[in-house]
């Protein structure tokens, strides 16, 4: 399980902190013990000196009075101080959470190891720091149709704000549930000794959680989607062209665009009232919640849909959303889906040293491919190592990404920045994350040189980043855990049965 480790979204100072959409929500910054910050108008590389063990996270920040959805005191800055260097819950997980009952019966949040929500901050009111949220992808078998649906978690004895939308599931329905965390460790709870069973739930690895993210159901999903697509019932739109570059699109497996643990978190989003309770973010809820805050997690797929593709003139995927009305809505599992079908090679797939799949700081070829069969990925190979062993990875990220950047920096620098305390616009955001996610990625031990340079001001923000876009060739070995030829496993909708079992 990581202990006091972050994502790199969320040490804004070393490390990005978790993404927001630009909703009108205040932005908690996460700090780190032992971080070297550089002052203003110095040059440097970003670096990360983490004391062992940390596990601290700061109290949210208060709002501008621009930033606030309401008059009323953000519940996010009231957060109770105990809970302070807490970084971990615990999300409740109704029964039968694949139905159209377990998916509108609010998900609830709650302290670890049986602490309250109040001693623990695990509350929705404490969302910048510890807020919790869910998505499920739903897949019609028999057509290949898609929607979304964003299952509400809710503060752990509290009530909705409104009781969530129950959504009307096609017959034999395949759905997945992405769960996504803005503190380090998240763990499911069966609200019934069968729940977890009954979702086909997966936290992790034999005690060892893969952190901010986890699933239920997602190998079912993918493989029935695939074959979907494979038969013809299925239509997953290509990425395209960006109309500005000329370039393909960038996915989620674009190295383009991922980071040290790319494929996490999801975009759902609720309203958040000023006494805490929390409701779908649809228009009726808006009406009737006047004054709610937009709450979100920050995630890789909300930086592409809501940030990277609107830069470049691209066009993310969506379908309807059943907690919406049907309006047309992202999610996880579509961005995985589109970047399946068409992302050109090299395709950038979970790495086994991204930390979320660590064994005791250690490389675990079992836990990776756990983590990659829950969004859709091929297991570790000898073909695919080509581009996602370790070394490798460090290597493509460096050589790619720094490229893309450079060369789209005129409408990247247009771009709205994420979170301006890691960088002042979407170009220095986006370099300043490379640079930490080389670090956290160890890359340095493979030969490799960082390619960024950024230039931060007095608060450890980004102003501006140079890049060096000399092409690197990795020096040592990685000691990764590719199976053998014989073991290659092909693309997943290269199936030869339904797996949907209709």
């Amino acid at each position: 399980m990581p202990t006091g480790r972050r994502s790199a979204w969320r040490r804004p100072r070393s490390r990005p902190a978790r993404l927001a959409v630009p909703l009108a929500i205040p932005m908690a910054l996460g700090l780190m013990l032992g971080v070297t910050l550089a002052f203003e108008g110095e040059t440097q590389h970003t670096s990360i000196q983490q004391a062992a063990g940390d596990s601290t996270a700061a109290p949210a920040v208060s709002p501008s009075a621009s930033d606030s959805a309401s008059p009323s005191p953000s519940p996010t800055a009231t957060a109770p101080a105990t809970a302070a260097a807490n970084v971990s819950c615990d999300i409740i997980v109704p029964a039968h959470p694949l139905t159209a009952e377990g998916l509108s019966t609010p998900f609830q949040l709650t302290g670890p190891d049986g602490q309250s929500p109040a001693a623990s901050g695990c509350t929705m009111a404490n969302f910048a720091n510890l807020g919790a949220f869910v998505q499920a992808t739903i897949l019609n078998p028999a057509n290949g149709q898609l929607s979304v649906y964003e299952p509400l978690v809710i503060t752990q004895g509290m009530q909705p704000a409104v009781a969530p939308v129950v959504p009307k599931l096609p017959r034999h329905a395949v759905v997945t549930i992405d769960f996504g965390f803005n503190g380090t460790n998240l763990t499911q709870v069966g609200a019934t000794r069968d729940a977890l069973r009954e979702g086909n739930c997966v936290n992790g690895l034999n005690g060892s959680i893969f952190g901010q993210v986890s699933f239920c159901n997602g190998t079912r999903f993918f493989s029935t989607a695939y074959w979907d697509e494979w038969v013809g019932r299925l239509k997953v739109p290509a990425l395209g062209r960006s109309p500005r570059t000329g370039q393909a699109c960038p996915s989620t497996r674009s190295f383009e665009l991922v980071d040290q643990d790319q494929s996490d978190n999801v975009t759902s989003t609720y309203l958040l009232t000023g006494n805490g309770h929390t409701a779908q973010d649809n228009a009726a809820n808006e009406a009737a919640l006047g004054g709610a805050e937009k709450i979100n997690n920050g995630s890789d797929n909300i930086l592409l849909d809501g940030f990277v593709d609107p830069a470049l003139g691209c066009t993310p995927f969506e379908a309807p959303d059943l907690s919406q009305g049907g309006a047309m809505g992202t999610s996880q599992a579509l961005d995985e889906l589109q970047a399946a079908k068409s992302q050109p090679s090299p395709i950038a797939l979970v790495p086994e040293n991204d930390e979320m799949v660590l064994v005791n700081n250690q490389f675990s070829t079992a836990k990776t491919d756990l983590y990659r069969a829950e969004v859709g990925q091929q297991p570790i190979s000898w073909w695919n190592d080509e581009a996602d062993s370790p070394a490798n990875y460090c290597q493509n990220i460096s050589n790619i990404q720094s490229v893309f950047l450079a060369q789209d920096q005129g409408y990247l620098l247009a771009g709205p920045s994420p979170v301006a305390a890691v960088g002042d616009n979407l170009f220095t955001f986006m370099a300043n994350r490379l640079a930490m996610s080389f670090t956290n990625l160890a890359c340095q031990k493979y030969g490799l040189t960082d390619p960024v340079t950024v230039t931060l001001d007095g608060n450890g923000a980004a102003t501006a980043a140079t890049l060096n876009t000399t092409p690197q060739q990795v020096k040592n070995g990685d000691g990764g855990g590719a199976p053998w030829p014989w073991q290659r496993w092909g693309r997943p909708h290269h199936r030869t049965q339904d797996p949907s079992g209709t």
